[in-house]
């Protein structure tokens, strides 16, 4: 399987799936189509959301503002929008996804 990343706009568009109460903040690769990521944080009153914000923001060293979630706010499949990275960007920070 491999990660679709749409361009949007100024920036990318993939779906990613979150594990919320993980032990560690990382991206384990790849579930299906989308990019898996475990998050500490449970997901309550939207933490694991802003905890999946703000550690992509980290990981791809850009601004939280410049990271949505346009789909899927209340379960474990999203969609995230990232402004003003462009997918080669993306494909050499985040670790062999493909």
């Amino acid at each position: 399987m491999t990660l679709r990343i749409k361009d949007y706009k100024d920036g990318i568009q993939f779906s990613g799936v979150i594990h919320p109460r993980s032990a560690n903040n990382k991206i384990c690769g790849l579930q299906d189509e989308y990019l898996k990521i475990h998050i500490t944080s449970p997901p309550v009153e939207g933490n694991a959301n802003k905890m999946c914000i703000k550690f992509l923001a980290k990981t791809l060293s850009v601004s939280p503002s410049q990271i949505a979630i346009v789909n899927g706010q209340h379960g474990r499949k999203k969609i995230i929008r990232i402004d003003g990275i462009s997918t080669s960007e993306f494909l050499k920070i985040i670790p062999s996804i493909e």
